[in-house]
């Protein structure tokens, strides 16, 4: 059986469909992910994926393209050609699965599952409904257990990347932490003083500090850097930031993909988390992490992409003091994550693992299950 995994969108939402591709694998012989430019990169480290189809929908991303009918003609000989047997259809809370649906019906594809509040016709056969409150990782494999998938033994459902690279060369010797200050949706993140005032506490009690950030991010890293701080600042595709994050104690960030890849390689996460969307559906998953940010802030719940509020107030009024105080409380937990990291990466090759290949030694954990040290909220 060969099956499809749609997940448009960005980086971090590619990282949260993890879980469920994998259940995915796990019941097909073949697994294609079909996702946008911004979320290839995150495609391509996903255990479980034989290959990746890009495309840029017109109905997602911040910035979609016109509607362009050879272009969605294009993507239906492409989606044809493969012979595709299953797709699962993964979305966010708040979009319609629907318009990828009739797209992957136009190409043949014999049974389409989403979740949809909107009636969806002869769209889908399996019309699945989110249970309320859960995580974005933890509804989208809901979705896959629904239509008759399941993980592999031993495997708990947590974030996975395949191995990252020997990253050493770039951040030297010794601990550190990472601090990221950039984010693709600028609401979602602290201001660059506040980041690089947070970079010089983290110094002054004693932390080694590493500044990343992408191509388009170094007039910004050097700023939050400031002569106190190794500056990364785009030096590191994502294979690369994935091997600074897993060598590091802990990692100082915003909502954004790097939070969720920090999770993939089981290191904790002081998340600068800004309430525009919610904390329950998007805080870093199954890794021990502290939210700092007001989340009652006035911005709660408004998706907004620029802060509506003057001041940033829900991110900018948490003290330098809270983030350096998080980060001791975090940085002592990352010391026994050797196995957790082999787990969280997954099998260097190849889709499919056995049993107990890559996990950690020790009780299994169903998808669903809470560990109770795994989760450090302030």
């Amino acid at each position: 059986m060969r099956t499809l995994v749609v997940r448009l969108d960005s980086a971090g939402d590619v990282l949260l469909a993890g879980p469920a591709v994998r259940a995915a694998a796990a019941g097909s012989d073949a697994v294609t992910l079909l996702c946008g430019r911004q979320g290839a990169a995150a495609a391509r480290l996903l255990p479980g994926v034989d290959e990746v189809l890009e495309w840029d929908a017109p109905w997602a991303g911040f910035d979609p393209p016109p509607v362009r009918a050879h272009d969605v003609q294009d993507l239906i000989h492409r989606l044809a050609a493969r012979c595709l047997d299953r797709a699962l259809v993964l979305t966010s809370f708040h979009q319609s699965p629907l318009p990828a649906a009739l797209v992957l019906r136009m190409a043949g594809i014999g049974r389409i599952c989403a979740d949809s509040e909107d009636y969806p016709g002869s769209l889908l056969d399996l019309r699945h409904h989110r249970r309320p409150g859960r995580h974005e990782a933890e509804a989208a494999l809901d979705l896959a257990l629904a239509d008759g998938f399941a993980l592999p033994p031993g495997d708990d459902g947590s974030l996975r990347v395949l191995p990252a690279p020997d990253t050493r060369p770039l951040t030297g010797g010794g601990p550190y932490v990472v601090v990221h200050p950039g984010a693709a949706v600028p609401a979602r993140t602290p201001s660059a003083p506040w980041m690089a005032a947070a970079v010089r506490a983290l110094t002054d009690e004693g932390h080694r500090v590493v500044v990343t950030g992408g191509p388009g991010e170094k007039a910004l890293t050097a700023a939050v850097a400031d002569g106190h701080a190794v500056d990364l600042g785009g030096r590191t595709e994502l294979p690369d930031l994935a091997g600074v994050l897993a060598g590091a104690s802990a990692v100082v960030v915003g909502n954004t993909g790097p939070a969720h890849l920090a999770a993939a390689v089981g290191t904790p996460v002081v998340c600068l988390f800004a309430p525009v969307v919610p904390a329950e559906r998007w805080r870093p998953f199954r890794v021990p992490h502290i939210l700092l940010g007001r989340q009652d802030a006035e911005c709660a719940g408004s998706r907004a992409r620029l802060c509506p509020v003057p001041g940033h107030p829900c991110l900018d009024s948490v003290g330098p003091a809270e983030v350096t105080a998080a980060v001791t409380a975090l940085a002592g937990t990352g010391a026994a994550r050797g196995k957790t990291r082999a787990r969280r990466r997954g099998p260097a090759r190849g889709r499919r693992q056995g049993p107990n290949e890559g996990q950690a030694q020790g009780p299994a954990q169903g998808p669903n299950q809470r560990r109770p040290a795994e989760e450090v909220t302030a």
